[in-house]
């Protein structure tokens, strides 16, 4: 599969703001707690997809403008039926959900993308918690898979996916889900260069533009030497999730270059083409595989240099974990 130049955008407007939840819990891959870090561990996290196309890539306006996404809970005919809507703070909870078609019947064809027929992505509204999820789907079409967010407030929930009917576009669905409990909101870790996670050190070179393509190159390092042997995790050697500061707009990125082409080194560094739908402050999430394990380094990133940090989202510079793994991807 191509993934050069693939860029997924999708959006949509959000529901009513609640509350930044804050927090970053361990997913099946533990993930680095150190506040300090701006990281995401084991966040097993696989969202590909093939196309640029509305509501799941990066497509353009009528007025030339790169669409931000992912924020609606219809598309293209389909629903997604979060059938868990409210879940306990610190708490396992199953949650469940179906997506529909124009008709109301469960989706029950996907075509697999990057190993996976379905894709979950699982984010505060403060940015602070990241979990990139691959769900378990029954005979009926309902999608289920078991959460513990760490924290109490608002989240929400991406389903990132491309049903099997000939000619049919990827797409990325969202909704809302309210952590029950007490919290505080964090304000958004300030812009940042470097990540750790796990001992690993995650440099990121490049700009993110607005409404124009740029390039994102992530040096991967441990104990101080470049990493030459990443591992291909769901066809890449690295997956670029983009997430926008106050909208939670959703950008999905694939790296330029795939494992097997004759083209693409393992490491260190992992290259990623990308256009940022606006101006602002984005959150950047990065998961690369190791030694048999799917680590997440996080960064924040100004677009255009206009980006305003710190608005109700953390004292902390980093977050204080992340994870992932094929079934809970925490950051």
């Amino acid at each position: 599969m191509n993934t050069g130049l693939k860029i997924t955008a999708f959006t949509a407007a959000l529901a009513a703001a609640f509350g930044a939840a804050y927090g970053v819990g361990n997913a099946v891959d533990p993930v680095s707690t150190e506040p300090a870090h701006a990281a995401h561990a084991d966040h097993g996290a696989d969202t590909g997809h093939e196309d640029a196309a509305p509501g799941h890539g990066g497509g353009e306006s009528g007025h030339g403008e790169t669409q931000a996404g992912g924020l609606q809970i219809s598309e293209g005919g389909y629903t997604l039926d979060l059938g868990t809507s409210r879940v306990k703070a610190g708490e396992e909870t199953e949650l469940s959900f179906t997506v529909r078609d124009e008709d109301g019947r469960p989706l029950t064809s996907y075509r697999t993308e990057h190993g996976k027929q379905l894709h979950l992505i699982l984010a505060s509204r403060d940015l602070a918690v990241y979990r990139h999820l691959h769900p378990k789907r029954a005979a009926d079409g309902t999608w289920s898979v078991p959460v513990d967010l760490p924290a109490a407030g608002d989240y929400r929930v991406f389903a990132d996916f491309v049903p099997a009917a000939e000619g049919a576009k990827p797409l990325t669905l969202g909704a809302d889900l309210a952590a029950v409990g007490e919290y505080e909101p964090k304000k958004l870790p300030e812009p940042s260069r470097t990540a750790t996670v796990d001992g690993y050190t995650v440099t990121l070179d490049g700009s993110l533009r607005p409404g124009a393509t740029g390039t994102l190159d992530l040096r991967v390092a441990k104990d101080g030497r470049p990493v030459t042997d990443l591992q291909p995790y769901l066809g890449a050697y690295g997956h670029l999730v983009a997430l926008r500061a106050g909208d939670l707009a959703y950008l999905h990125v694939h790296p330029n270059g795939e494992p097997g082409d004759g083209a693409t080194e393992p490491g260190p560094t992992v290259s990623f083409a990308t256009t940022a739908p606006s101006s602002g402050s984005y959150r950047l999430f990065l998961d690369f595989k190791h030694d048999g394990k799917v680590r997440t380094a996080a960064f924040t990133v100004a677009a255009d240099g206009t980006a305003k940090t710190g608005e109700k989202a953390g004292e902390e510079k980093g977050d204080e974990g992340a994870g992932h793994d094929d079934g809970a991807h925490r950051h």
